[in-house]
C-alpha cells in the first residue's frame, strides 16, 4: 500500500513538473510574428536614431550653428528705420536785450518729428573679430559633445545586447539542468516501479526537480527584464516584445584580439577633447580681454527727414526737410577702473585650472584603461580554464548517469556531477560576458566605438 501511494504521489508530481515546464516554455516563447528580433548592429542603429538623449544632443549642435550665424551678422551692416514725434507743451523762453530794452519771445515749434534710415557697421574691432572665432569653437564642441553622447549610448546598448545574451545562457543552462533533472526523475521513476530502486533514490530526484524549478523561473525573470532595460535604452515602445539574435559563445573568436598598451593612445578620447575646446576658448577669452585695450574704428551713417510745424502746417509739405550724414567713429580705450586687467587674470586662472584638471582625467583615463585590459586577460583566462572544464563536466555526468543506471554508482554522483557541470558552464559564459563588456568600455575610452547610423 505505501509503494502504491509513493507511486502515486511520484506520478502526479512528474505531471505538475513537466506541466510546468511546458507553461515555462509557453511564456518565455511568444509568437514569432510578435516579435521584433534585433541584431547588435540593428539595436545600435535604432539607439541613435531613436533615443531622445541622441536627439537633445543633435539639437544643440543646430542651437550652436544658429548662435555662430548671429555672431557673424555683427560683421554686416546693421540698417534700422527710426522714427520719432514730439509734443511741445511748454516752449522755450529767451529774452534777449535790444537797445537797452530787454524783449522775451517764446521759441519751437508744436510739433517736431524725425524720420528714416541709418545705418552702421564695424570697420576694425579687433575683439569682435576674436569673439568670432570663439563661436566657431562653441560649434565644435557641440559637434564633440554629441559624439560623447553617441560614444556613451552605444557602450550602454553594446553592455545591455550582451547583458540579454548572459541571461539567455543563464536561462539555457538552467532549462538543461531542470530537463535533466526531469529525464532522470523519471527514470528512476520507472524503476522504482519495478522495485530496482528504492524510495529513497525516487524521493532524492524529485527533490532535485523541486530544487532546479526555481532557478528556471529566476532565469526567465532576469531575461524579462534585460530586454526592458535594452527597450528603455532603444527608445522603442515598452510593451513591444523584442528579443536578440546570436549567443555569447558567437563572440568567442574576438577573446583571441590582442591589444598592446603602449599602442593605445587618448587621441580619440572625446572627454580630452572637450578639454582642449575649452581650453582654446578660454586662450581666446584672454586674448578677448586683451583686445580690449585696442581702438576699435566703426561707419556710421543716416539719411533722415526732420519737421517742425505749429498746428495746420505740421502737415505741409514744405515742412519736411531732409538731411543725410555719414562718419567714422573712433573709438580710443584709456581708462576702466582695472576691469580689463582683472579680467585677463581670471581667464588665465581659469585656463590653468582647466590644464590641471585634464591632467588629472588623462591619468585617471590610463587606470581605466589598465584595469579594462586587466579584466579581458583575466577574462581570457578564466574561458580557457573554464570551457576544458566544461568538456570534462559533462564527460563526467555522462558518467555518472550510466553508472547509476547499471546500478554501480549513486544519485549523489549524479547531483555533484551537474553541479560541476553547471558551474563550469555559468563560469565559461561569465568570462566571456566579461571580456565583452571590458572591451566595450575601453573602445569607448579611446574612442574606437562606430557612432554612426
Amino acid at each position: 500500500m505505501m509503494k502504491k501511494t509513493v507511486l502515486l504521489l511520484s506520478a502526479l508530481w512528474f505531471a505538475l513538473a513537466a506541466a510546468a515546464q511546458e507553461q515555462l516554455q509557453g511564456e518565455s516563447a511568444p509568437a514569432q510574428s510578435d516579435v521584433l528580433t534585433l541584431s547588435l548592429e540593428e539595436a545600435l542603429q535604432i539607439a541613435l536614431s531613436e533615443n531622445p538623449t541622441i536627439k537633445i544632443a543633435d539639437e544643440e549642435i543646430e542651437i550652436k550653428r544658429y548662435a555662430k550665424q548671429g555672431a557673424y551678422a555683427s560683421l554686416y551692416p546693421q540698417i534700422d528705420a527710426t522714427g520719432s514725434y514730439q509734443r511741445v507743451l511748454a516752449k522755450q523762453t529767451m529774452s534777449m536785450d535790444f537797445g537797452g530794452q530787454t524783449q522775451t519771445i517764446k521759441v519751437g515749434s508744436d510739433n517736431s518729428f524725425n524720420g528714416g534710415i541709418t545705418a552702421g557697421m564695424p570697420i576694425i574691432n579687433a575683439q569682435l573679430w576674436a569673439s568670432l572665432k570663439v563661436s566657431a569653437l562653441d560649434v565644435e564642441l557641440a559637434v564633440e559633445k554629441a559624439r560623447s553622447s553617441r560614444l556613451d549610448m552605444v557602450e550602454q546598448v553594446t553592455q545591455a545586447y550582451y547583458t540579454v545574451l548572459l541571461a539567455k545562457e543563464s536561462l539555457r543552462v538552467y532549462r538543461s539542468v531542470y530537463d535533466n533533472a526531469v529525464e532522470n526523475n523519471k527514470n528512476i521513476r520507472k524503476r522504482y516501479e519495478v522495485g530496482s530502486v528504492s524510495e529513497f533514490d525516487l524521493i532524492s530526484s524529485n527533490v532535485s526537480v523541486q530544487n532546479a524549478e526555481p532557478n528556471v523561473f529566476a532565469a526567465e525573470n532576469s531575461v524579462i527584464l534585460t530586454l526592458w532595460q535594452l527597450k528603455a535604452l532603444l527608445g522603442i515602445d515598452l510593451t513591444r516584445n523584442i528579443d536578440v539574435t546570436g549567443s555569447l559563445m558567437d563572440y568567442e573568436a574576438s577573446l583571441a584580439q590582442a591589444y598592446d598598451i603602449s599602442q593605445i593612445d587618448l587621441e580619440n578620447n572625446s572627454a580630452l577633447k572637450q578639454l582642449d575646446l575649452q581650453e582654446q576658448q578660454l586662450e581666446k577669452a584672454v586674448q578677448i580681454t586683451k583686445l580690449a585695450n585696442v581702438p576699435s574704428l566703426s561707419l556710421s551713417a543716416a539719411y533722415l527727414y526732420t519737421a517742425l510745424g505749429n498746428d495746420g502746417k505740421f502737415f505741409k509739405k514744405e515742412a519736411w526737410n531732409p538731411y543725410s550724414y555719414a562718419g567714422l567713429q573712433l573709438n580710443i580705450p584709456i581708462f576702466a577702473g582695472n576691469s580689463r586687467r582683472a579680467a585677463t587674470r581670471q581667464a588665465r586662472l581659469n585656463m590653468s585650472s582647466l590644464q590641471l584638471q585634464r591632467e588629472n582625467i588623462e591619468r585617471q583615463l590610463r587606470v581605466s584603461i589598465i584595469n579594462n585590459l586587466n579584466n579581458m586577460d583575466t577574462s581570457v583566462r578564466q574561458f580557457g580554464s573554464s570551457a576544458a572544464t566544461v568538456a570534462q563536466a559533462q564527460r563526467g555526468y555522462d558518467i555518472a548517469v550510466k553508472r547509476y543506471e547499471v546500478g554501480s554508482g549513486t544519485l549523489v554522483e549524479i547531483d555533484n556531477s551537474q553541479l560541476a557541470l553547471t558551474q563550469a558552464e555559468l563560469s565559461r559564459n561569465q568570462s566571456i560576458y566579461n571580456f565583452l563588456t571590458s572591451k566595450v568600455a575601453l573602445d569607448k575610452i579611446i574612442g574606437d566605438l562606430e557612432t554612426e547610423l
